[in-house]
C-alpha cells in the first residue's frame, strides 16, 4: 500500500528503545525484578564463539572456573624499565664494566651499542623470600613477600608502538581490542553507574596512542573510559549544562531522532553501543564526583599514597593509585594507570641516555604510591580479590647506548604480580649472567594474558568474538597459564 510516495512495509523487528517506548506502562511492575537481574547479570562472566555465527552478546553465562580475582589494577610502566637496574641483579656487569660485550649482540633500536654498563644502584634482599630488589624501589621492596616476580618475560617487538600494542592487545598491529576491553566484554562491571574498564591518565599518552585502550572490533561500549585522577570535577565527565533537566531534554530529543534511524537499520549494534556509552556517561555524572572526592580518606591513608610528598609527580601518581583502589571498591573490573611525565627532558622509562637521573626520577614518582596501594588493599581485605600487575612493554640492554643509557631489549625483562590467586614471595624464570636473554622458563605476553584471564575465572581459549569470518581471542592461538606463580 502506498501513501504520499512512501511504501509501508511490515516491520519484523523492533529496537530496544522502541520496545521500551511501546511497553513503558508495563514496566513499573517488573522494575524491582529488573534491578536484581542487572545485578546478577553483571556478576556473570560470554560464551566463546557463537553457534549462529553472529557476535555473542558479551557476557559469559558463568565463569569457566572459580575465579580468584574480581578486579585488575594494571600498573603500566611506559617506556621499558631496565631489568638489570630494578629486579634482576647481575654482578657480572660490575666485573666487566667498561668492557666490550663478549656475547652476540642483536640489532637494537638505534644500533648505538657501547660497553658493558654496570647498574648505578645496589641491590638488597627483602622479605622472608629474600627477593633482591634495587634501591630504586625501597617501598615496593618492602612488599616482597606479596609479589610474584617473573624475571623471564619476552616480547616479540623491539619498538615502542608495536610492543605497546602487543602488550595491551596481544597483537603488534593496530586495531585489536585491548585486554581491558576483553575483560569488560567478558565480565562486565559490577556497578551500572561506572564503566568496566577505566584508564587513569597520568599525563603521558604511550606510543601507539589511545588505540592501546580501544575496543577494536568489539562493540564501542567496551572501550576504556579515560579519566584524570585528582581532578574535581572530572573534565570529560562533568556536564556542560548547569540544569539537570536541560541535559535530560537533550538526551530525550536524541532518543526520538534515533528511533527512525533504528527502524531503517538491519543491525543497529554499533549505534546501540554508542547510545549505551552516552547513557553510562549520564549516570557517571552523579557517581564520579563522589568517586573523585578524597576528603573522606584519612590523613594516614593519603600519606601512605604519597599525597603529601614534596614531589608533585609522586602526588600525581599517588592520586591515581588511590583512585584505582576506590574504583575497584566500586566494582570496576579493569583499571590501568599510566605514567606521569616527571620532566620534559625525561622520556618515560625510556632512558637512551642519562639512565641514572631518568630512572631515579621515574622510580621516585611511582615507588611510594604503588607500595601504598598494595598495603592499603591488603589492610582492607581487597588484595585477596584484586590482581595487581606491574610491567613495561620490554626491558633494556646490559650494555650502554652511548655512555650512560640503555637501548630497548625485548629478549628479557622483569615484571611482577600481586594479590588475588598469586603466590607471594615467588621468583620465576632466569636470564643469563648479563640479564640479556632468558635462559629458563620464558614467559610471553600471551602467557601473561592467559594467566590474567585465568585468575578472573576465564579460560583464554574460550573467550572469543566472531569477526571477519573467524573467532578471535586476546591470546590469538597462543598462551599458557603460568601456574608456577599461582597460589
Amino acid at each position: 500500500m502506498k501513501k504520499q510516495g512512501h511504501v509501508h512495509r511490515l516491520r519484523t523487528h523492533m529496537s530496544r528503545r522502541e520496545m521500551l517506548e511501546v511497553c513503558r506502562c508495563g514496566f513499573g511492575s517488573i522494575a524491582f525484578m529488573g534491578m536484581f537481574g542487572g545485578l546478577l547479570g553483571s556478576c556473570q562472566p560470554t560464551t566463546g564463539s557463537s553457534v549462529t555465527g553472529k557476535a555473542p552478546r558479551g557476557r559469559i553465562q558463568s565463569p569457566h572456573h572459580i575465579p580468584k580475582a574480581k578486579n585488575v589494577i594494571f600498573l603500566y610502566m611506559d617506556g621499558g624499565v631496565s631489568q638489570v637496574d630494578s629486579f634482576d641483579p647481575k654482578p657480572r656487569l660490575a666485573k666487566e664494566n667498561g668492557q666490550d660485550p663478549t656475547f652476540k649482540v642483536d640489532a637494537t633500536q638505534f644500533n648505538d651499542n657501547g660497553k658493558i654498563l654496570q647498574s648505578p644502584w645496589s641491590f638488597k634482599k627483602y622479605g622472608e623470600c629474600g627477593m633482591e630488589v634495587s634501591e630504586l624501589f625501597p617501598n615496593i621492596a618492602s612488599c616482597a613477600d606479596d609479589l610474584a616476580l617473573i624475571r623471564s618475560m619476552v616480547s616479540n617487538f623491539p619498538e615502542h608502538t608495536n610492543a605497546n600494542y602487543f602488550l595491551h592487545t596481544g597483537s603488534g598491529l593496530q586495531g585489536r581490542p585491548s585486554m581491558g576491553s576483553w575483560v569488560n566484554y567478558g565480565l562486565g562491571t559490577e556497578n551500572s553507574n561506572l564503566p568496566g574498564y577505566v584508564v587513569l591518565d597520568g599525563g603521558l599518552v604511550p606510543p601507539g596512542g589511545i588505540d592501546n585502550f580501544k575496543n577494536g572490533f568489539l562493540p564501542a561500549n567496551y572501550q576504556a573510559t579515560i579519566m584524570k585522577a585528582g581532578t574535581e570535577p572530572v573534565a570529560n565527565i562533568n556536564p556542560y549544562e548547569t540544569e539537570l533537566d536541560h541535559q535530560k531534554d537533550k538526551l530525550d530529543f536524541l532518543q526520538k531522532m534515533e528511533q527512525e534511524r533504528f527502524a531503517s537499520m538491519g543491525n543497529a549494534g554499533e549505534v546501540e553501543a554508542a547510545i549505551a556509552n552516552y547513557e553510562l556517561a549520564y549516570r557517571m555524572q552523579s557517581s564520579v564526583p563522589e568517586l573523585t572526592e578524597f576528603s573522606s580518606e584519612s590523613k594516614a591513608t593519603k600519606s601512605l599514597y604519597g599525597l603529601y610528598d614534596e614531589d608533585p609527580h609522586t602526588r600525581n601518581y599517588g592520586s591515581q593509585c588511590l583512585m584505582a583502589r576506590r574504583l575497584v571498591e566500586r566494582g570496576v573490573r579493569f583499571v590501568e594507570l599510566t605514567c606521569p611525565q616527571v620532566d620534559p627532558s625525561v622520556d618515560r622509562w625510556d632512558q637512551h641516555n642519562n639512565l641514572k637521573d631518568g630512572h631515579s626520577r621515574n622510580a621516585h614518582a611511582v615507588d611510594k604510591p604503588i607500595a601504598g596501594l598494595l598495603k592499603d588493599l591488603k589492610s582492607r581485605g581487597l588484595l585477596e580479590e584484586t590482581l595487581v600487575v606491574w610491567t613495561g612493554e620490554f626491558g633494556r640492554t646490559p650494555f650502554a647506548q652511548g655512555s650512560d643509557g640503555r637501548d630497548h631489549n625485548p629478549s628479557a625483562f622483569s615484571m611482577w604480580m600481586a594479590g588475588a590467586g598469586i603466590k607471594g614471595g615467588t621468583i620465576y624464570g632466569q636470564t643469563d649472567e648479563y640479564g640479556y636473554r632468558v635462559v629458563e622458563n620464558p614467559v610471553s605476553i600471551h602467557d601473561l594474558h592467559a594467566t590474567l584471564l585465568h585468575l578472573l575465572g576465564v579460560d583464554h581459549q574460550k573467550l572469543t568474538y566472531h569477526f571477519g569470518g573467524r573467532d578471535f581471542r586476546l591470546t590469538d592461538v597462543h598462551g599458557h597459564v603460568v601456574k608456577a606463580v599461582l597460589a
